[in-house]
């Protein structure tokens, strides 16, 4: 299994005066399965990670869904029909949540990264360095199933603002960098077999010391080995 996946940043800020935008983001959610979204930025951007052509798809979606609401307010200026109303119960919802965000967010300025949840374990367990930071500076992760997403806060100080960028220029780098060159290699139990689970895993641990860059991950149906492609291949050929 390689590691290939596209992260983009999205800027829906524009859909402000005819949605919420939290809805939009489930829309988005539901037209686009393949792909995992981070969490929504009072700015309007959203992080979003997954194969390239999925999002191309969800890219002609908010294409089409811009041409159709930019037709409609066409349609309504000739008939002469009113959105003042509409508008302003959005604009008021949107107001109290980005409220409540300015209130969460305000001890400092905060940066996103999205990451593969195996990338992220490799290098929590090789680089932990890269998610260190200085006082100031606090670096969280939270990991939902193959996506983790990887939040950066530091204080309202111009410096701690500008370290916190170069934490999260580091850790998109070396991201990046480990795409290029690991492999995942998933090795499965019989279903219901503990003995046959406790034997791979034991397996596994014996021939850590022989490869001590190959990440090992347990889980109760299968073994997942992540490192270069030489290492896990031959890792898996010996566990097998």
């Amino acid at each position: 299994q390689a590691f290939l996946s596209v992260t983009s940043i999205l800027n829906v800020a524009v859909f402000r005066d005819h949605f919420v935008l939290e809805d939009l983001v489930e829309e988005m959610r539901r037209q686009s399965p393949a792909l995992s979204f981070g969490p929504l930025q009072p700015s309007g951007r959203i992080a979003v990670q997954g194969p390239f052509p999925a999002l191309r798809v969800l890219r002609e979606f908010l294409l089409l869904k811009a041409k159709s609401l930019s037709e409609e307010e066409e349609e309504d200026r000739r008939e002469g029909k009113p959105h003042q109303r509409l508008r302003r119960k959005l604009q008021e919802h949107r107001g109290a949540l980005e409220t409540r965000s300015s209130v969460r967010d305000a001890p400092g300025e905060k940066q996103v990264v999205v990451l593969d949840t195996d990338i992220y374990l490799y290098m929590r367990c090789f680089y932990p360095r890269t998610f260190q930071a200085d006082d100031g500076v606090v670096v969280s992760a939270v990991t939902d199933g193959d996506i983790t997403t990887v939040c950066i806060e530091s204080a309202g100080r111009k410096a701690g603002a500008a370290h916190g960028l170069r934490v999260k220029e580091t850790i998109e780098n070396s991201s990046v960098k480990l795409q290029r060159v690991l492999r995942k290699e998933t090795l499965c139990f019989r279903e219901g077999s503990t003995g046959e689970k406790q034997r791979y895993e034991g397996l596994c641990e014996r021939l850590k010391s022989r490869y001590p860059k190959v990440l090992v991950v347990p889980y109760d149906t299968h073994v997942d080995v992540i490192g270069t492609s030489a290492d896990v291949g031959q890792f898996a050929e010996r566990v097998r």
